[in-house]
C-alpha cells in the first residue's frame, strides 16, 4: 500500500489517497529464478558487468591522481683555473600536489564513474528483460499459431474428403473437388509456414538466452491494467535506469565543472634537493617549489565544463519527456489492443463455430462448397486477428511491467 503525504496549513497529514494494486506476474512468462539466470548470462549484461569492474578501476585511478614522485640525479666535473678538478653531484625528489580541494573532487569523480557503470548494468538487465519477455511471447504465440493452423488444416482436409465422397456419389462437380483440394493444399502451406515461424522463434530465443529452460505454457488472456495512467507513468519514471544514468552523468558533469574551476589555480610542484660541490667542501640542502602560470587554456576548459553541465541537464530533461511519452503510448497500446482482442476473440469464436456447422452441413448434403470455403476463410482471418491482438496486448502489458520493475526482481537493482 502506498501513502501520499499532504501538507495542509503547516500540518503534516498522512492521507491514503489511493491503494495501488500490485500487478501479478503473468503466469505465461518464465518464473523469476529462471528469468534472472538467463538475463545474467545475456551478452550485453555480461559486457556491462565487465564494464562495471573496469569502471571501478577507473574510479580508483581518478581518485589516486596522475601525479607521481619524480627523482633526479645530476653529476658534473668542475676544473679550476688554479688547477685541480672537483667531482660534483646533485640529487632531488619532487612531486606535484593537489590543492584547493581537488583531491576530494577527484574522489567524487571516481565514485560518479562507478555509479554510472552500475546504472548502465541495470539498464542492460532491463533491456535484456524486455527482449526476453517479447521473444518468449513470440515463441508461445508461434506454438498457438501452429495449433490453430493444424486445426484449420484438419477442417480443410475433412472438407476435401467430404467433397471427394460427394463426387463419387455424383453430387459434386470436378470443379468443386479441385477447389476443395486446392483449399486443403493452401491450408497445408499455411501450416508449414507457421511451423517455420515457430522454428525461427525458438532460434531467436535460444540465440539470445541459450541457458533459458524453455517450458511451453499457454498464452494468458489479456487483462485490464491494474494501475491508472498517472501511476504507471510515475512508476516508470521513478524506476527508469536511463534516467538514473543521466542523473549520475549530470552529477559527474557538475563535479567536472567544479574540478575545472578549481584547476584555474595550478597545482604546485614541491621537492627537496641536495648537492655536493667544491671538492666536497660545500653541501647544499634546499626546498624547491614551482607553479605554472595559468592562462586562457584553463579558463576555456572551465567554461567548456560549465556548458557541458547545461548540455547534460537538457539531455536529462529530453530523456525524461521521451520516456514519459513512450510510457503513455504503451499504456494506450495495451488498452486499445485489449479492446481489439475482445472484439476479435468474440468474432473468432463465432467464425469457428460457423465453419464447423458449415462443414457438418456439407457432409450431410446441405449447403454448397463455396459457402463452406468462405466460412473457413472467415474463420482463418478471425482467428488470426484474435491471436495478433492478443500478442499486442500481452507485449504492451509486459513492457509496462518490465519498465516499472514489477517483475523478475528488477526493482532490487
Amino acid at each position: 500500500m502506498k501513502y501520499w503525504i499532504t501538507m495542509t496549513l503547516g500540518l503534516a497529514l498522512v492521507l491514503p489517497l489511493q491503494v495501488v494494486a500490485q500487478p501479478a506476474t503473468p503466469f505465461d512468462l518464465p518464473p523469476a529464478e529462471l528469468a534472472r539466470a538467463a538475463i545474467e548470462q545475456e551478452p550485453s549484461v555480461v559486457k556491462a558487468r565487465y564494464a562495471l569492474e573496469a569502471a571501478g578501476h577507473a574510479g580508483r585511478r581518478i581518485a589516486a591522481s596522475p601525479y607521481e614522485w619524480s627523482v633526479g640525479v645530476d653529476g658534473q666535473r668542475r676544473r679550476y683555473d688554479t688547477g685541480g678538478d672537483s667531482n660534483e653531484w646533485a640529487a632531488r625528489i619532487e612531486r606535484p600536489i593537489r590543492i584547493g580541494g581537488k583531491a576530494e573532487l577527484d574522489r567524487g569523480l571516481g565514485d560518479a564513474t562507478e555509479r554510472i557503470a552500475r546504472a548502465e548494468l541495470a539498464q542492460a538487465r532491463h533491456e535484456a528483460a524486455r527482449a526476453l519477455a517479447d521473444l518468449w511471447v513470440d515463441w508461445l504465440a508461434a506454438i498457438q499459431a501452429r495449433e490453430l493452423a493444424r486445426e484449420q488444416l484438419g477442417f480443410a482436409e475433412s472438407s476435401a474428403s467430404a467433397v471427394a465422397g460427394r463426387r463419387k456419389a455424383g453430387d459434386a462437380s470436378l470443379l468443386d473437388l479441385n477447389a476443395a483440394q486446392a483449399d486443403a493444399a493452401e491450408a497445408r502451406r499455411q501450416f508449414d509456414a507457421v511451423q517455420a515461424q515457430e522454428a525461427k522463434a525458438i532460434l531467436r530465443l535460444r540465440s539470445r538466452f541459450p541457458s533459458l529452460v524453455m517450458e511451453p505454457r499457454s498464452l494468458s488472456e489479456p487483462v485490464e491494467l491494474e494501475m491508472d495512467e498517472v501511476q504507471w507513468r510515475e512508476r516508470v519514471l521513478a524506476e527508469s535506469d536511463t534516467l538514473r544514468i543521466m542523473q549520475e552523468s549530470l552529477k559527474r558533469a557538475e563535479l567536472t565543472a567544479d574540478r575545472a574551476r578549481a584547476d584555474r589555480i595550478p597545482d604546485p610542484t614541491v621537492g627537496i634537493y641536495t648537492a655536493s660541490e667544491a671538492r666536497r667542501s660545500e653541501r647544499i640542502v634546499g626546498v624547491a617549489v614551482s607553479i605554472p602560470l595559468g592562462g586562457t587554456y584553463r579558463k576555456e576548459t572551465m567554461q567548456e565544463a560549465l556548458k557541458q553541465v547545461d548540455v547534460t541537464r537538457a539531455e536529462l530533461e529530453r530523456q525524461r519527456k521521451e520516456i514519459d511519452l513512450a510510457t503513455a503510448e504503451t499504456i494506450n497500446d495495451a488498452r486499445t489492443a485489449l479492446g481489439r482482442w475482445r472484439s476479435a476473440e468474440q468474432s473468432a469464436q463465432m467464425a469457428r463455430e460457423n465453419a464447423r456447422l458449415g462443414q457438418r452441413g456439407y457432409a450431410i448434403g446441405e449447403g454448397d462448397l463455396q459457402a463452406l470455403l468462405l466460412l473457413r476463410r472467415q474463420s482463418v482471418d478471425a482467428v488470426g486477428a484474435s491471436l495478433s491482438s492478443r500478442i499486442e496486448a500481452l507485449k504492451a502489458r509486459n513492457r509496462l511491467l518490465v519498465d516499472a520493475h514489477l517483475i523478475w526482481g528488477l526493482a532490487d537493482e
